[in-house]
């Protein structure tokens, strides 16, 4: 593919196999040669799908974890992916920041996320917004990926939210409006087409779309000074490449019903509303970029619509891209890709699908990739390698971590006042947390000094309470809600995402148990909130301090020497080296 080979928005290719291909979105994070359950990760382009991309005109991937594992190797296979394709590709990734970054945290500057973010907001305005986003966008840039689905305004509305929570800037709608903002700026002034998400709004729900589909009972005036107000402002003061969607039912927005795969009539997720997708969100908002859904293999579409269903009703609605329609997986899936290919090729042809609107969609999305073309830089290794996880991004990563620390409660034990000889006692979620506060600590504290570790995943109790009886500090933590198939990675995670919930369920009330034992001890204690601050209305009453840091990610994991930005901002702040100067972005009832 050249540059003098790409089809404009003013001439763009009317042939059926292109209006199709151009609108789909595939992922390659798996590709075996058996025809078995796969889990090879796809970290070079194959002969079979580079074919496929050709073939079928494919207009974009998406790479999950497994396939960026190294520098190298990345450009290698954005180069391929892009040689592969007649036209320019959208290569797209999930890096926000914090818990959703797919790019090895050791090489790529991961942040501390966007509720992190929102804790600075009162001090620095948008600075941390913009500084994260041009970090970003100028890692991915260099990489060759020209896609990032962020930033998410979702405001985050409901304590109880499984999937956004620490993912939202917080509850005030301007302020994350204000903040979205500033990052879509910042992320295409570097070269990255940035994906607002999840239109129009998936900040007050407590089921993941991942897993089941969610519904907002809003009336329209709550969804219109909620929901679509950062949608909305942002659209008017900088306008995103792309819009995802969400798999959320609206009834206020759209109340009509589509027949599921069941057989049974449903309200339409607003992925397939033309409602929302057209008449909202172009007609009313005036929204002229290119659309895209999420995922459509989440269990709110694919647990109600196969994949020829999910992607009419999509493209019927208005969306320009199907995210996912349909995995690819082995040899096998290639010849089921060309019959799902060959069944929307008739679909046009029968008119079930309008072969005038497909061609409009494809005239935005050539439109976008000619923009795009004009802010990408060619993947250099030794470019990218200066410029990833470089001396000053992680810099602003530290003093992002630091400025987020939220002070939350404080009766006269921080900074704690430690002394040679002294004992504290850490309960964490797991050890490799432990570790990292531990070695923060240490490092932070020129005196003799004892640090003994419970991990949540695994303990003896009476040990544990021998050791919160021989300290003279108690610092515990806990990271609420668990980890979604968004930040672990996809739905291809799902089998181990509910082992894991089955392990971790018990922690909340193994830490309530340590926690009352050192509270009935008068042991003096700190609780930390290392991920979404509405747990603290549980554990504060138990200790004397309380600090929020949003944030646990660790960047640095070796068998002796285990870091991240979040620890070490936290150990800074506990000993006195540093203030806390965040303020919660969401409300808690400490009542």
């Amino acid at each position: 593919m050249t540059l003098s080979t790409f089809v404009s928005a003013d001439n763009a290719d009317t042939n059926i196999r292109h209006l199709i291909g151009q609108k789909l979105m595939l992922d390659f994070r798996y590709f075996c040669q058996q025809d078995t359950h796969c889990r090879q990760p796809m970290t070079e382009l194959p002969e079979e799908l580079a074919q496929l991309i050709e073939q079928y005109h494919i207009g974009g991937v998406i790479l999950f974890a497994e396939n960026v594992q190294k520098t190298s190797q990345i450009i290698d296979l954005t180069k391929a992916l892009q040689q592969a394709s007649d036209t320019p590709l959208f290569i797209s990734i999930d890096q926000e920041g914090g818990r959703v970054a797919r790019i090895n945290r050791a090489e790529a500057t991961a942040f501390t996320g966007n509720m992190s973010i929102g804790a600075t907001y009162q001090k620095h305005g948008e600075k941390y917004a913009t500084s994260v986003a041009n970090a970003i966008g100028k890692e991915l840039n260099s990489l060759g990926i020209n896609v990032n689905f962020a930033p998410t305004v979702d405001v985050n509305a409901n304590p109880h939210n499984p999937v956004i929570n620490v993912r939202a800037f917080g509850e005030d709608p301007k302020i994350v409006a204000q903040l979205g903002a500033a990052q879509v700026k910042a992320f295409e002034q570097n070269g990255v087409i940035s994906a607002l998400k999840h239109f129009p709004g998936h900040g007050d729900t407590h089921v993941d779309s991942h897993t089941g589909l969610p519904r907002v009972d809003h009336t329209l005036a709550q969804i219109k000074q909620q929901d679509l107000y950062p949608f909305s402002q942002i659209i008017k003061q900088q306008q995103p490449g792309m819009i995802m969607t969400a798999h959320i039912q609206y009834p206020a927005l759209d109340s009509s019903n589509v027949t599921n795969k069941q057989g049974e009539n449903m309200i339409r997720p607003a992925t397939m509303s033309r409602a929302i997708m057209h008449d909202l969100l172009r007609g009313k908002m005036h929204y002229q970029g290119v659309t895209i859904t999420d995922a459509l293999d989440m269990a709110g579409i694919s647990d109600f619509f196969t994949p020829l269903d999910a992607v009419l009703e999509t493209f019927n609605a208005g969306v320009d891209i199907a995210l996912m329609p349909i995995q690819v997986r082995t040899p096998a899936d290639l010849n089921q890709f060309k019959t799902f290919f060959e069944a929307l090729e008739n679909a046009v042809k029968s008119e079930r699908l309008n072969r005038q609107e497909l061609i409009q969609s494809n005239q935005r999305i050539a439109k976008l990739k000619a923009n795009m073309l004009s802010k990408q830089v060619t993947p250099s290794l030794a470019i990218a390698k200066s410029i990833l996880g470089n001396p000053k991004h992680r810099q602003i990563e530290a003093n992002l971590a630091l400025d987020a620390i939220t002070e939350v409660k404080n009766v006269g034990l921080l900074p704690m006042q430690i002394k040679d000889g002294d004992h504290i006692h850490l309960i964490m979620p797991d050890r490799q947390k432990a570790t990292a506060l531990k070695q923060a600590l240490l490092s932070e504290v020129d005196k003799k000094l004892t640090i003994s570790m419970t991990s949540l995943q695994a303990f003896k109790p009476q040990r544990a309470k021998q050791a919160i009886l021989d300290a003279n500090w108690v610092i515990s933590a806990h990271a609420s809600p668990l980890q979604s198939a968004a930040e672990i990675g996809g739905m291809d995670d799902l089998a181990e995402l509910e082992s894991y919930e089955i392990a971790k369920q018990q922690q909340p009330k193994a830490l309530y148990e340590l926690m009352l034992f050192a509270h009935t001890h008068k042991k003096a204690s700190l609780f930390i909130s290392l991920r979404a601050p509405y747990e603290i209305a549980k554990y504060a009453p138990f200790n004397q301090a309380v600090l929020a840091s949003y944030a646990y990610n660790v960047d640095v994991a070796t068998e002796n020497d285990v870091r991240g930005p979040a620890f070490t901002a936290l150990a800074k702040v506990i000993v006195g080296h540093a203030k806390a100067h965040g303020q919660l972005p969401v409300s808690i009832d400490l009542e």
